[in-house]
């Protein structure tokens, strides 16, 4: 029978590892080289079947069977440290021991790096464990078998599997916090370089869900962590400051305890009360992002009120309020309308001993528990069936709020942005006219607000409504606003509305509505940027057959044809390399290639046809949403022009002597091509004119009056600061047609006796 306690054997280099480092223990420090380990190593579970007394009998059997597994696993692998690497997912089950989580959590935790280090299979552990257990580590593993284009595409798809995995089951990213926790206390072995990295990716991404999620335990730790790895001499500093000013303030903070105990004391109120302190991250952010020193950050004292019950906690405050005076506009309570991670307490700034600003946060036990533990918080399953808590409840409706995300944004990193996002911790509470609370991130427009209620309410979206007063749609809301939608049914959205909104779900759902309207035209043009580097490989794409286009399929993970067209027309996937890849495909399904080739005189007769007919990329104005014309350098007909293709971006005309296509050219030649004007182009374009004059009473209605002449449309005007009694400019934006029509407008203006100068520019 197999004992908990295992003896590792040495290996041939002598006996490895140091003593399991207990969960709780932060390790710092730029250690370079592992631990000298001693001579023996014993590795138990008993701390953690200790920290399991709420899980039965059975459920206890499973757990020592998946720490055995995972032991057999990872035999020979080690830590930097130099410790057995067992010790890792051993201290990760430990901690959401702590949180109470479920068996399955637990055995997940002790799995989670099986399938990922080791030669375990998804299979393996669903016959072994059963497939919750499976499905659960399947979501914490990462997609380091798969190809991708850079590091950071990888690093975005682990991500959204990982949210997608989340919004199925929330321990997913309960275990991940562990992971991670575990993994930023254990930093100190890492070399500064990938510290930083590391740190900067979890103050980014798993601190903001941790706090999202309601663990601020587990944020305020993860922050200080990333902090001090991403900045240890800041975070020194800081650490010393802290501590002389601690000693400084030890007085007053005590003085403070002992008059609010006696004030209750006297109202016949139980409470605990104790002094809060600010951790190092919470400092550097506010001095950094408010600009402020080290001395006004520290200046408010915090205290926090425990008390039993909802009532008591309005009671108490009115005994602080009877106790100091309250600073105007600093009471915020979050008991009535809950943060949008189910935080409840009373907050209220007063005005204390020697005019000093006192914080005071009041809240009963059970918030205060939830304040700390979050969606962890009293984590229950009974027969297999899970009882949400309100926090638990709100969280699972964020989690679902990805599933949307994802479905309106195919690209991982566009993913990743949008989560990012909706991670900021700050939130503003607005109320339909039905009078339901909704619950944005601070900074979010009216706009923003009709997403958040449905993405179709958005879509079509003409006007807003904000306290009975019509606004612009752009219009940032406050706390208590309440707004009404007005809608129509010709409403579509349009791509300037991403430049003011403030949501992932706006952001995502605008750019799938933006991307479904332009699929028709970003196919049309993925097929021309195909066809000409198949023409540069000499293949056919007509005789091209299924089976081919099925392997395309399958080595581009597209799901149709369309998509990788239209993924072609936005950048987001090489023409170039997509022919050469169908080249070799060719070759392979045909044997001798030169039978799907075109012979010389077959090539040189199609590419008459191409020129007559225009298959080489060719542009007439109306292309719509997938091709822009740059505003840099204002390209018309006649410029000699040149394309850009940036990822998600569609394609980009540039004149070529543009000075960012020359500078852009030099770091990325690859994603330009060449482009050629249409014969006939069916739009108007807008240049810019600089037109020097004397300055003298109705010389701009002269002036227009000469464009409007040379049958050319004015978008607007402006004057430049430069002028003076004698001189001014004159800055015109002007539809033209094409570099004749614009050598017409220009001679027209010269003979214009106020005209001193006239001369097209690159930009307004």
């Amino acid at each position: 029978m197999m004992k908990d306690t295992l003896l590792n054997i040495p290996d041939s280099n002598g006996i490895i590892a140091a003593m399991l480092e207990k969960s709780s223990r932060h390790l710092f420090g730029p250690t370079s080289a592992p631990l000298q380990p001693p001579k023996l190593q014993v590795i138990s579970i008993a701390d953690l079947t200790a920290k399991l007394n709420y899980l039965t009998a059975a459920e206890l059997k499973l757990v020592k069977k998946a720490f055995h597994f995972s032991d057999e696993a990872h035999l020979g692998q080690y830590r930097q440290s130099g410790e057995p690497y067992i010790t890792h997912p051993l201290a990760v089950a430990e901690l959401c021991a702590e949180w109470k989580l479920d068996v399955h959590s637990i055995v997940s935790a002790l799995l989670h790096d099986v399938i990922e280090d080791t030669g375990r299979t998804h299979a393996e552990l669903i016959e072994i464990f059963g497939p919750k257990v499976a499905e659960l580590v399947d979501g914490l593993t990462k997609l380091d078998k798969l190809e991708f284009q850079s590091h950071a595409e990888a690093q975005a798809e682990s991500f959204r599997k990982m949210f997608m995995a989340m919004a199925k089951d929330i321990r997913v990213i309960l275990v991940k916090l562990a992971d991670r926790t575990h993994n930023m206390r254990t930093l100190g072995f890492m070399s500064q370089s990938k510290r930083h990295r590391i740190a900067i990716e979890t103050s980014e991404i798993y601190a903001p869900i941790a706090h999202r999620l309601g663990l601020n335990m587990i944020y305020r730790e993860l922050e200080e962590l990333s902090f001090h790895n991403a900045w240890p001499m800041r975070s020194e500093v800081l650490k010393k400051a802290v501590k002389k000013a601690r000693g400084n303030r030890k007085e007053t903070v005590n003085k403070i305890l002992e008059d609010v105990r006696k004030w209750f004391d006297k109202a016949g109120l139980q409470i605990d009360i104790y002094g809060r302190e600010k951790s190092l991250a919470s400092i550097y952010h506010k001095m950094k992002s408010k600009h402020l020193s080290f001395q006004d950050v520290l200046d408010v004292y915090g205290f926090r009120v425990i008390v039993a019950t909802n009532d008591e906690c309005y009671r108490a405050l009115g005994i602080l309020h009877a106790m100091f005076k309250p600073m105007p506009g600093k009471f915020k309570d979050y008991i009535a309308i809950p943060k949008l991670n189910g935080y409840q307490s009373l907050h209220s700034t007063m005005v204390g001993p020697f005019g000093m600003p006192i914080e005071f946060q009041i809240r009963t036990k059970i918030m205060n528990q939830v304040a700390n533990a979050g969606v962890a918080a009293h984590w229950v399953y009974k027969d297999g069936k899970e009882e949400m808590s309100e926090v638990q409840k709100r969280a699972h409706q964020w989690l679902q709020s990805l599933i949307d995300l994802e479905d309106a944004s195919h690209d991982s990193q566009e993913f990743l942005e949008h989560v990012k996002i909706d991670l900021f911790p700050d939130s503003v509470y607005v109320f339909t006219p039905k009078g339901h609370i909704r619950g944005l991130p601070r900074g979010s427009t009216a706009l923003d607000f009709a997403y958040s209620v449905h993405s179709d309410l958005g879509n079509n979206c003409v006007a807003v409504k904000v306290n009975g007063n019509q606004l612009p749609l752009r219009t940032e809301i406050k706390n208590g606003d309440i707004i009404e939608v007005i809608t129509a049914p010709y409403s579509h959205p349009n791509p300037t509305w991403l430049t003011f909104v403030r949501t992932g779900r706006a952001r995502a759902a605008i750019r799938h509505a933006l991307k479904t309207k332009s699929l028709g035209e970003s196919i049309q043009l993925g097929e021309r940027l195909l066809l000409q580097s198949l023409r540069h490989q000499e293949v056919d794409l007509g005789l091209i057959s299924a089976l081919i286009w099925e392997k395309i399929l399958h080595w581009t993970g597209a799901r149709n044809r369309h998509e990788i067209l239209s993924d072609i027309a936005l950048g987001r996937r090489s023409a170039p390399v997509l022919a050469k890849r169908i080249e070799l495909f060719v070759e392979e399904e045909v044997g001798n290639h030169q039978q799907l080739r075109l012979d010389k005189q077959d090539w040189d007769e199609k590419e008459l046809s191409a020129k007559q007919n225009h298959p080489v990329l060719v542009v007439d104005g109306s292309e719509g949403m997938s091709v822009a014309y740059s505003t840099c350098c204002h390209p018309i007909p006649g410029d000699t022009i040149i394309g850009y293709l940036g990822k998600g971006e569609g394609l980009h005309i540039h004149t070529d002597d543009c000075s960012y296509f020359r500078k852009a050219h030099r770091k990325d030649p690859d994603n330009w091509i060449e482009i050629n004007w249409a014969p006939e182009v069916h739009r108007e374009f807008e240049v810019p004119l600089r037109v020097d004059v004397t300055n003298r009473k109705g010389v701009l209605a002269k002036v227009a009056n000469s464009i409007t002449t040379a049958d050319a449309n004015i978008n607007h005007v402006s004057m430049d600061d430069s002028f003076s009694e004698s001189s001014a400019t004159i800055k015109f934006g002007v539809q033209i047609k094409d570099r004749v029509h614009l050598a017409r407008v220009i001679r027209t203006l010269r003979h214009n006796l106020d005209v001193v100068r006239v001369a097209r520019t690159k930009s307004h």
